[in-house]
């Protein structure tokens, strides 16, 4: 397959880039700034509505993974803005480029985020459950509006509701990591809100599969299939690691630190269940949280 792929300087999307060439697709990066020196770049900068059309003819499909990093810094309102358009507005410029292509792509995999079902306790999410509220939910919701307008194309979407994905490479566990191996970690908040987590070794195998499923549209959750509350990975982190996890952060201490960022990152509880995969016959590499640390924190 020609797949496109976005947001490749990131976390997930240099995992992607590598995994699926090993696998002997032919990946064309979307990219912005300087030239990297691939004859197979696409070149794009949705700020300015530039974009190779010639690079998108031809495609079999897109993995859409480009955004603002969402922990970068505090979220001021000019922040905010940031966060939403550069998922918002450059979504919606790369589908109405896709639009007007001669050979269009039969499949778009579209980033998004299990932010979109808010702070939801306890309850077990899935893809059929409704949308939440917060900053984050009506990002997430725009998102993958602006994302299924593709459909109107007879353009397959899927929307990738990634939880928080395990590296040391970087994301949430990258930064976790010194203060809990000089056993400064500790629980945050109540400790009993749900985390819900994927192996960064998981995501290309996940998206590897959505390439291959046609059953799959809409939304899927890329989570593991045992998400964990805080306290749970907090005192599985510190047993990894062999270090003690006494040193707990409340919940006001958190908001001074993190601002209006700590309510929807890390004191939000979203119980999300990968129920989409486990239907379509996905088997994970690492489906406990235990396993996934292990193996990371190996390397």
């Amino acid at each position: 397959m020609r797949v496109l792929v976005s947001g490749t300087n990131g976390l997930i999307g240099s995992s992607v880039v590598a995994h699926l060439t090993e696998q002997g697709h032919q990946v064309s990066p979307l990219v912005r700034g300087a030239q990297t020196g691939r004859s197979d770049d696409v070149r794009w900068n949705p700020l300015t509505g530039v974009i190779d059309r010639e690079g998108l003819e031809g495609l079999d499909a897109v993995v859409h993974l480009a955004g603002e990093n969402i922990a970068a810094r505090r979220w001021s309102a000019r922040q905010k803005s940031r966060i939403r358009d550069s998922r918002v507005v450059g979504t919606r410029f790369l589908v109405e480029a896709l639009a007007q292509s001669q050979q269009r792509p039969k499949l778009i995999l579209s980033a998004s985020a299990i932010g979109f079902y808010g702070n939801r306790g306890d309850e077990e999410l899935t893809e059929a459950s409704d949308p939440g509220t917060g900053f984050l939910a009506e990002v997430c919701q725009e998102w993958e509006a602006v994302a299924n307008v593709a459909r109107e194309q007879n353009i397959r979407v899927v929307n990738l509701r990634f939880g928080v994905v395990l590296s040391t490479e970087g994301g949430a566990l990258a930064k976790m990591l010194l203060p809990f191996r000089l056993g400064l970690g500790g629980v945050v908040g109540s400790g009993q809100q749900y985390w819900s987590w994927i192996a960064l070794e998981d995501v290309p195998l996940v998206i590897e599969h959505v390439l291959s499923c046609d059953e799959l549209e809409g939304p899927v959750n890329c989570v593991a299939p045992v998400a964990a509350t805080n306290r749970q990975f907090t005192k599985t982190l510190g047993k990894v690691l062999h270090r003690p996890t006494v040193f707990p952060m409340p919940g006001f201490a958190a908001r001074l630190l993190l601002g209006e960022m700590a309510e929807d990152l890390v004191l939000a509880s979203a119980r999300v269940l990968p129920a989409r995969l486990r239907e379509t016959g996905y088997d994970f590499r690492h489906a406990q949280l235990d396993d996934a640390l292990r193996s990371i924190l190996s390397r």
